[in-house]
């Protein structure tokens, strides 16, 4: 692997499926990351994840820790095939929403045990706040990204996902995303489809689970990462404990501005995209948010291996 031409990325919610993490589970390197996830959440979020009911998993306070889990079991098996640290391996790593805490865990920024309790945290928190607001978020395609920033302007909702050039996803109020569906059609939008989410996450309605994020990240504060991460919420390397404390809180109600990030890195010489745990969501928006990235997904420590070995070869 090419450290300075490498970025890992780690997926958030709406990439989970039953059977996610199998082949990782099966890993005699990363079975013991499952077993101490149960015993750290006191549940059996193994079983869930591998045959579990798909509502269940859905929920997001049980998302949230899965998805950290696969990618955290990915980025081991990486670490252990090559006997290198992360930042031997990538320039950059990044993670879309929930998979923040991901690549900041990977990072050595948290230790697993506390990052599975944050996002725990986090899911719970932000479930109960969906429970304060009749609201929802609405997926824009085909549009420019400064004119759905101008159509969020005039019906007085919120950017929450900037995820490539004619993918942004908005939030708000019922009638908010109503009319921002209206706005958007008569400006042009290939499609204004609404999302089946419970709440209009990434937007000042999440206001509660901002606050319970700063009270449990003040009493487990992170620590200055050994790889660069770049945060969503200012699409920039952020490496100072503090800021990224704060970059946390800030993402909960704020815009998670993936395509910035992803040129961000593009033009620091960034060409491939690994996208780690499971899901192939961010490899696919790779390309669309700048030409010079090439994304791959590895899901399996197979794949991770097929991946060694041609870039070795």
């Amino acid at each position: 692997m090419q450290k300075e031409g490498t970025a890992l990325v780690f997926p958030g919610q709406g990439s989970q499926f039953i059977g996610m993490g199998e082949a990782f589970y099966a890993e005699s390197s990363t079975k013991e990351l499952f077993e101490q996830a149960d015993d750290t959440l006191h549940f059996n979020l193994t079983k869930l994840m591998l045959e579990g009911d798909a509502s269940e998993l859905t929920l997001t306070q049980n998302t949230q820790p899965a998805l950290l889990l696969c990618g955290v079991a990915a980025a081991t098996y990486m670490q252990k095939q090559t006997g290198k640290p992360l930042a031997e391996l990538c320039r950059f790593v990044v993670g879309h929403s929930l998979g923040e805490y991901t690549a900041l865990c990977a990072a050595g920024s948290f230790d697993f045990e506390t990052a599975l309790q944050l996002v725990r945290k986090r899911g719970q928190a932000m479930q109960s706040a969906a429970g304060e607001v009749e609201g929802g978020m609405l997926a824009l395609l085909g549009l420019a990204s400064d004119v759905v920033k101008e159509i969020a302007d005039a019906a007085k909702c919120y950017v929450a996902n900037d995820n490539s050039e004619g993918q942004v996803v908005l939030s708000g109020s019922l009638n908010t995303l109503k009319a921002a569906q209206e706005l958007a059609s008569a400006r042009g939008a290939k499609r204004a489809v609404m999302l089946d989410v419970s709440a209009p996450f990434h937007s000042p309605f999440m206001q509660s689970a901002a606050a319970v994020m700063a009270a449990e990240l003040e009493a487990h504060k992170p620590q200055q990462p050994h790889v660069d991460v770049v945060m969503n919420v200012s699409a920039q390397v952020v490496d100072d404990a503090g800021e990224i404390k704060q970059n946390l809180v800030d993402q909960v109600v704020g815009s998670v501005r993936w395509r910035e990030s992803m040129v961000y890195m593009a033009e620091r010489e960034i060409t491939q995209i690994y996208e780690l745990g499971c899901g192939k969501v961010l490899t696919g928006l790779a390309k669309r948010c700048d030409r010079r990235l090439k994304g791959q997904a590895l899901t399996s420590p197979k794949e991770i291996d097929e991946m060694l070995q041609a870039v070795n070869a």
